[in-house]
């Protein structure tokens, strides 16, 4: 009998390891990229690093708590948090904290979030309820079937909308988008992909360009230098900061274009400075981190136990690792500037909750999956009915 050697006891001591990882270097990452910023405006360097320390302690409790959770009771909770949501991101439009023209920040004391940062992960357990059940009849009928899929992707549209008119056109496509990805990865067969994603991305593009400024950044993104200084100036910028890093990079702290040259330094842009001040190495570090996340987070939907955590876990992956993808993209001039922040190293705290809680939902889901099933009994027998009748008599 062959002895089988593995490095890691379970499937989520990597996970948590380089969640650990990539945590530790969000929050240095915070502090060397903000606190000339902070010092500026604030009087104190320290200002945005104490808060993201915050706000990593409450995604550190959501971790755990949505770990410790049965992720299939989720299928009942979600109803509630889905209300509570599109409560949230209806009290924005009125009472919300405008920021740079846009109206997405509620005050909770001290500290501001984002409801439409918990809408994604909303949109990611409404797409995989509808998507599990879909899957789990053996005929389809709309007639029959149809509401399972029509409320929650109508909720899910719902919320794209509401998030769409504060204007955040980014986080309405990722809460719309990724439940739309999940059922086109698991129902369309191939030949469908060659209409339905033209016809998506089309739409999409047709929608963002009811306004002039985004229009404005389709054309800087094809060629930023052509208004360097002014609708181009931000992706110049990021691509100048993240060419003068190097091999090596400059070091950590000593970046210069947080000096108010780059704007959102320490939000969407973070890892331009990561770059700079680490130079090549850093950021194949942090790809690395990211591809293995991918392969062991694949591998935890791939042996859920059931179809409704196969199909969560998905949506969790394309929720995180593809904001990583587009804001990796966006930094370095790949794709326009949406306002993705990057999981994990960029400045947010809702993004952070938000993003720890979709882990938790995952390692949940991998700590359940060996589970043994729950054996159904089987259909009582006629003779076994009349037995249990005249025991009543």
């Amino acid at each position: 009998m062959r002895t089988r050697y593995t490095l890691f006891k379970s499937e989520t001591e990597p996970i948590v390891i380089i969640m650990v990882i990539l945590l530790v270097t969000g929050t240095i990452n915070v502090f060397s990229s903000s606190y000339v910023l902070a010092g500026m405006n604030f009087g104190n360097p320290y200002y945005f690093l104490q808060r993201h320390l915050q706000w990593m302690l409450i995604g550190i409790v959501a971790c755990w708590l949505c770990r410790r959770m049965n992720y299939q009771r989720m299928r009942v909770l979600m109803f509630v948090g889905m209300g509570v949501t599109v409560f949230l991101l209806i009290a924005v439009l009125f009472v919300g904290t405008t920021i740079n023209g846009a109206q997405r920040w509620l005050a909770l004391g001290p500290l501001s979030f984002q409801p439409a940062e918990f809408a994604k992960l909303m949109s990611v357990l409404m797409g995989a309820f509808s998507i599990s059940a879909v899957l789990g009849k053996e005929r389809f009928r709309m007639e029959r079937d149809g509401g399972q899929v029509a409320v929650p992707f109508g909720a899910i549209l719902l919320m794209a909308f509401l998030v769409y008119r504060e204007p955040d056109f980014g986080t309405a496509c990722i809460v719309f988008g990724v439940p739309l990805l999940m059922a086109l990865v698991l129902f369309a067969r191939p030949l469908l992909w060659l209409w339905v994603v033209p016809v998506t991305v089309g739409l999409a593009f047709a929608i963002g360009m009811l306004q002039p400024y985004r229009m404005r950044r389709i054309e800087v993104w094809i060629d930023p230098w052509s208004d360097a200084r002014d609708a181009g100036y931000q992706m110049v910028q990021s691509l100048s900061t993240i060419g003068s890093g190097g091999i090596f990079g400059m070091g950590f702290g000593d970046g210069v274009s947080k000096y108010e040259y780059l704007p959102e330094a320490h939000t969407d842009f973070a890892f331009a400075i990561f770059s700079q001040e680490h130079g090549f190495f850093g950021v194949l570090l942090i790809f690395f981190l990211f591809a293995v996340l991918l392969i062991t987070c694949m591998r935890v939907a791939a042996r859920a136990k059931d179809t409704f955590g196969q199909v969560l876990a998905l949506g969790i992956i394309f929720l995180v690792l593809g904001q990583a993808l587009a804001n990796l993209a966006m930094v370095a001039g790949l794709l326009p500037v949406v306002g993705v922040p990057l999981p994990f190293i960029s400045y947010g705290g809702s993004s952070l909750i938000v993003t720890m809680a979709g882990m938790g939902m995952l390692l949940g889901i991998a700590d359940r999956s060996h589970d043994p099933p729950q054996e159904k009994k089987p259909p009582e027998s006629a003779e076994e009915r009349r037995s249990k009748m005249h025991a009543v008599r």
